[in-house]
């Protein structure tokens, strides 16, 4: 093999790694519908409820122009309201924020300070069902996510099975970051995208 063809192989094969770095996790997820928090509704009576169980996952992933990092929570509680097939309030799930981990330890200090989530200061999230409607798409679940200290109404659109013994609950969606008041940018040079995904693998067993 000739020196040229082979540093133009090497030049390939570097691009196509830095390329991959490079992509953005959202791009494969639908985005949320981010708007005002929605006025606390009333819980619907005679509803079936469901204790999420601790084999539930809440995940994230984070990235920034070189890569991307997996994370997630260790602690939360909730429960899940059904009604006429669909959930309702006062389906509630309530996270520890302390328990955050990451795939890299000193990612994970950095991200409990108050760069990013505050621990020490904000220590739980919370989000609350306001509604469930069907869409030609499926299922679009709305609730207020009171991250950072601060509350918004999200829509997502997850797969939702409902039995009498149980409810899981699966999700992929992107939320931009910037919306709960997370704003730092990174480095100059390696600046932190703004789209964070949230994955949700929810499994929850009838209370009675």
């Amino acid at each position: 093999m000739t020196n040229t063809k082979y540093l133009l192989l090497t030049a390939c094969a570097a691009t196509g790694i830095l390329l991959a770095g490079c992509s953005n996790p959202a791009d494969k997820t639908e985005s949320a519908t981010v708007a005002d928090a929605v006025d606390a509704v009333a819980s619907v009576a005679n509803a079936s409820i469901y204790s999420i169980r601790s084999d539930s996952t809440i995940s994230f992933v984070g990235s920034k122009v070189t890569g991307s990092h997996d994370g997630g929570f260790k602690s939360f509680e909730g429960t899940i309201a059904v009604a006429d097939g669909k959930i309702v309030a006062p389906s509630k799930i309530t996270i520890q924020m302390d328990s955050l981990w990451s795939d890299n330890d000193r990612l994970t200090g950095h991200l409990k300070s108050a760069d990013f989530f505050d621990t020490a200061n904000i220590p739980t999230a919370e989000f609350a069902v306001t509604s469930m409607r069907d869409t030609p798409q499926g299922p679009e679940l709305t609730g207020n996510l009171t991250l950072h200290g601060l509350t918004k109404s999200i829509s997502f659109k997850p797969e939702v099975s409902i039995s009498d013994s149980e409810v899981t609950l699966k999700a992929e969606f992107d939320i931009m970051r910037f919306d709960f008041g997370i704003v730092y940018k990174g480095k100059a040079d390696d600046l932190i995208r703004d789209e964070v995904v949230i994955k949700l693998d929810v499994k929850a067993t009838s209370a009675g």
